[in-house]
């Protein structure tokens, strides 16, 4: 019986999963304001729905009552966070709330299914991070000197990578956290956000050859770090969000260019210079090669995501646990394997969704500073999860990096909950300034039809 519950909620959830995802994409076809919110509605059915068959499976294969305890924990947790956002915030992204709390409630779910105790740290965290957040688009909104500060997010972010370079502990050979009062950080994850305000502002004061040499400098000092402490993944993505910010700041190709021939010449230096990055060239291009050591992981992570199919094989009913670091780096192999190829898919496209909601609401802002930071918290979020996807299936080089919400990870979750809800200041500012204009445009065609009736 316990058997047949599984296989029938493991279609269930590949079902709820399918159709929310749908439903990201669907509302962008509709206007009506009422419309869309029946979107919303029906997407945090499919949340609920999906949340607690997962959950109803664990409890089912563990007999652990702290199970359904958690549960019902996390499932306040989530509708106070959508709540929330709807009363403190006319104008929210309803749809980025609700991705949001899609992938933390698949990033539960999997890590309850593989560590019980890093699940309940990883909500904790959570917890903590969204109370921090929840007040962020009120500042976005009301304080304006935070373009006046580029220096000092930079002094801040390289100081404190050069801290972790010094001082850190290593970690399959790169370093990149400390420990403090038993806490262990990743300032990376944070300077990265000071990073992109920090581009931001420079550009959006001078985009002259001088201010850009400037900029690159300070820019180029973050990725050398990074890369002596052979955190290579944050290297990469601090690298790739500079030069799209650039791009598109100056709209010269010539930086782009010489920005990509840069990083091929620098990426053919690290592998001759580190043994770590040879490591794992060596385990992408051949792992069978290699199995027994380098390879390990990728090899491991290829036959889970083989073994899962397009339907996976059911919570509990998978080896996930034989991926080395599988709660972090391979997580999304441990939910292809179990959850099947159809919800991995899924996943892949509710990512996708947000960060093309990201790059829309840069598009349409006004202000050229707000723009560049929401284009560049964006890039940071797409860039990282096609380094993860691509690193577990073999695509690219492992780098190490975590899937945004939903791998183990305090610091890589704190930070991405404040671009999101940084991200969110930017959309209702940009629907503010709609609703507003609309006034003014429904003000000026009152008067205008006075005056033709006199």
């Amino acid at each position: 019986m316990s058997s047949i519950f599984c296989e029938v909620s493991k279609y269930l959830m590949i079902i709820f999963f399918a159709l929310y995802t749908w439903e990201c994409f669907s509302v962008f076809k509709r206007k009506s304001k009422d419309r869309q919110n029946a979107i919303f509605r029906r997407q945090n059915l499919f949340l609920f729905l999906l949340h607690l068959d997962g959950y109803l499976v664990l409890f089912d294969q563990t007999d652990n009552p702290k199970i359904l305890i958690f549960y019902a924990v996390q499932a306040v947790f989530f509708l106070i966070v959508i709540s929330s956002y709807k009363l403190l915030y006319e104008h929210s992204a309803q749809l980025l709330v609700n991705n949001m709390c899609m992938l933390m409630a698949i990033g539960f779910l999997i890590l309850s299914r593989l560590s019980y105790e890093k699940a309940v740290k990883q909500f904790t965290i959570a917890v903590g991070s969204m109370i921090f957040a929840l007040g962020l688009p009120y500042l976005i909104q009301k304080v304006r000197f935070i373009r006046r500060l580029s220096w000092l997010y930079a002094g801040i972010g390289l100081l404190a990578l050069a801290v972790v370079a010094v001082l850190g502990a290593t970690s399959y050979g790169a370093k990149i956290s400390f420990t403090v009062a038993g806490i262990s950080i990743q300032p990376s994850e944070f300077v990265k956000i000071l990073f992109v305000f920090f581009v931001a502002g420079m550009l959006h004061q001078s985009r002259e050859f001088k201010q850009v040499v400037v900029t690159t400098a300070a820019a180029a000092a973050h990725v050398i770090i990074l890369v002596l402490s052979k955190d290579l993944g944050g290297a990469l993505i601090f690298f790739v969000v500079y030069l799209v910010m650039l791009y598109v700041a100056t709209g010269n190709p010539f930086y782009f260019i010489g920005g990509l021939a840069g990083g091929c010449a620098a990426s053919a230096a690290a592998y001759r210079l580190f043994a770590h990055v040879r490591v794992r060239v060596v385990a992408w291009r051949d792992p069978l090669s290699v199995i027994d050591k380098e390879g390990y992981q990728i090899c491991q992570s290829l036959f889970a995501i083989g073994t899962g199919g397009w339907f996976g094989v059911g919570l509990y009913q998978g080896m996930p646990e034989k991926i080395p670091k599988v709660e972090q780096d391979v997580v999304f192999s441990a939910i292809s394997e179990e959850l099947g190829g159809i919800f991995a898919i899924c996943l892949i496209v509710v990512c996708m969704s947000c960060f093309l909601m990201c790059l829309n609401i840069a598009m349409q802002l006004k202000d050229g500073f707000y723009k560049l930071v929401a284009l560049g918290l964006g890039t940071t979020y797409g860039f990282q999860v096609f380094l993860t996807v691509g690193g577990v299936i073999k695509f690219i080089p492992s780098t190490g990096v975590t899937l945004p919400f939903v791998s183990y990870g305090g610091s890589s979750l704190f930070s991405t909950i404040i671009i999101f809800a940084i991200i969110q200041g930017f959309y209702i500012l940009r629907e503010r300034e709609r609703s507003q204009n609309g006034q003014k445009t429904a003000k000026s065609d009152a008067k205008r039809e006075a005056h033709f009736r006199e």
